[in-house]
Formats: structure tokens, C-alpha cells, sequence
């Protein structure tokens, strides 16, 4: 059984950590919602294999290679293509004929990772006939996620759960369509990158995107604490042009009060709503 004193001493070592992060290399974890942190911070411990987390603390200070280790544990992506089919469907359905009215169309997916989720909104417009006058900006923090974003390259083994996503999405062909397999990756189509631009980009520290049309920011804020959701919804809210979309993840929402006049929703399980007139 863990004492509460031993909590307490623990809970000041992450705190310390943190500080250390954020001033030696500038990132700044200190908002992120702390019960997820902490089960992070406890894993890489053990995997470093140090026997105390104020034991990481030197080590990231005079090793600044582990310091990859430490993005890669807090910012570990999750995805597929076209998680969530009914999301993607409903893009689809109900939000590409409002985007049909714009003459130019700037979409911002924030939080990209290793790029599942650009890739298919890319199929997705393309097969709707107005990929051609979108841009895509795909953005992370963490450098190396976002090279292999950039690249495009997927195992093979995560096809099948990719093709009968793409599917029930409402796929209108097949999606071997959009790439081509080696060896044991797909490498998706050259052309699929024509209107992405991939950056760097830190929701906790950097500024707007503006005038973009639709943001997709799923599954990210669930990692932030309340004080920093807010901050990056200000930003999104910021970014957006008057009638503008936002789509967040299933477990996500608008409950700041001070977001219930800015976005009107448009579907309730799966977070769209549609920035005020």
C-alpha cells in the first residue's frame, strides 16, 4: 500500500521534473491533466529504469537525447485511418457541402501524430471533388511523429482495420486506391500530399492559425488539464472564420461555459459543432 506521504513527495518530484523540461528544453507538460501524467511518468521510470522519478530529473538535464524518450511518452498517438467511421461519415454527409461554398478551403488538424488522421480527411475530400481547392495544414509538437506523418508509411498489418473503417465511412471506392504496399508497409499516394503542409506546431505555447474553415482536434484535450483546454479553445475559437467547424473527439466537448455562445453544435457524440455567425 502506497503512503500518502510517499504521494505527496512523488507529486512534488513530477512538479520538479516538469519545471526542469520546460525550462531546459522549452516544452511545457505542467498543464496537462496530472492522472494521465503520472502513469506516463511512472512508465518511463521504470523503462529508463531509474528507482525514483526525481531520479530523471539529472538525466534529462545532461542527456538531452533522452529527452526524445520523454516526448514520445507524454505525446504517444493512439490512431487509425478513419477512426471513428460514423465521425468521418458525417463530415461526409454534413459538413463538405458547407465547405463546397467557400472558394478556397483551409483546414487545420491539430495534434496530427503520425498522420492517419489527415491522410483519410485528404481520400475523404478528394472523393467529394474539393480536395483540389483545400489546404491542409497536419500539426504536432514532436518532431519525429511528424516526419513519420510526412512519410506516410503504415504497417501493413493495420490495413484491414484501415479498409473496413474507410468503408463504413462511407468510402466511395476502395482504399488500396490511395496507396501501395512494400514489403510489410503501404506508402499512402504521393498525391494525397499535394495540399498538406506539415509543422511544427505546440498547442500549449504557440499562436492562431487564422482564417481556417475546419479544425480537427480529436482526442487531445482529454490529455490537458482544465485551465489549458481552455487556452487552446480560445485559440481554435481565434482561428476560425465566422461559420467555421470544430470537431473534437467522442469524450470531449465545449463544457467552458464561456464557449456555450460561440459554437452552436451540430452533432452531440461526436463533438461537431460550427463556430457562431
Amino acid at each position: 500500500m502506497v503512503r500518502r506521504d510517499d504521494l505527496e513527495v512523488e507529486e512534488l518530484e513530477i512538479d520538479l521534473l516538469l519545471e526542469a523540461l520546460h525550462r531546459r528544453y522549452g516544452y511545457d507538460f505542467r498543464d496537462y491533466a496530472r492522472a494521465s501524467l503520472r502513469r506516463k511518468v511512472r512508465h518511463l521510470a521504470a523503462t529508463v529504469g531509474v528507482a525514483q522519478v526525481s531520479d530523471l530529473i539529472p538525466r534529462l538535464l545532461h542527456e538531452p537525447e533522452l529527452f526524445s524518450s520523454v516526448v514520445g511518452a507524454f505525446a504517444t498517438p493512439v490512431t487509425e485511418m478513419f477512426r471513428d467511421p460514423p465521425f468521418f461519415k458525417f463530415v461526409r454527409e454534413s459538413v463538405v457541402p458547407h465547405l463546397r461554398t467557400w472558394p478556397f478551403v483551409r483546414i487545420w488538424v491539430a495534434g496530427c501524430a503520425t498522420g492517419e488522421e489527415v491522410y483519410s480527411l485528404a481520400i475523404l475530400l478528394k472523393e467529394e471533388g474539393i480536395y483540389e481547392r483545400c489546404t491542409l495544414f497536419a500539426t504536432d509538437f514532436v518532431d519525429p511523429v511528424l516526419r513519420s506523418a510526412r512519410d506516410g508509411i503504415y504497417p501493413l498489418r493495420n490495413m484491414k482495420t484501415n479498409i473496413a473503417n474507410y468503408q463504413r465511412a462511407g468510402g466511395r471506392g476502395t482504399l488500396s486506391d490511395y496507396y501501395h504496399a512494400d514489403y510489410d508497409s503501404v506508402i499512402m499516394d504521393a498525391g494525397l500530399r499535394e495540399n498538406i503542409t506539415f509543422a511544427n506546431h505546440n498547442l500549449v505555447t504557440d499562436g492562431v492559425f487564422s482564417e481556417v474553415h475546419l479544425i480537427l482536434c480529436r482526442n487531445v484535450l482529454i490529455y490537458f488539464n482544465s485551465a489549458l483546454q481552455k487556452r487552446v479553445l480560445d485559440l481554435f475559437h481565434a482561428s476560425l472564420l465566422h461559420g467555421g467547424f470544430l470537431a473534437l473527439g467522442s469524450k470531449e466537448s465545449l463544457r467552458h461555459g464561456d464557449f456555450q455562445d460561440k459554437f452552436r453544435e451540430l452533432e452531440s457524440t461526436w463533438k461537431v459543432y460550427r463556430k457562431a455567425v
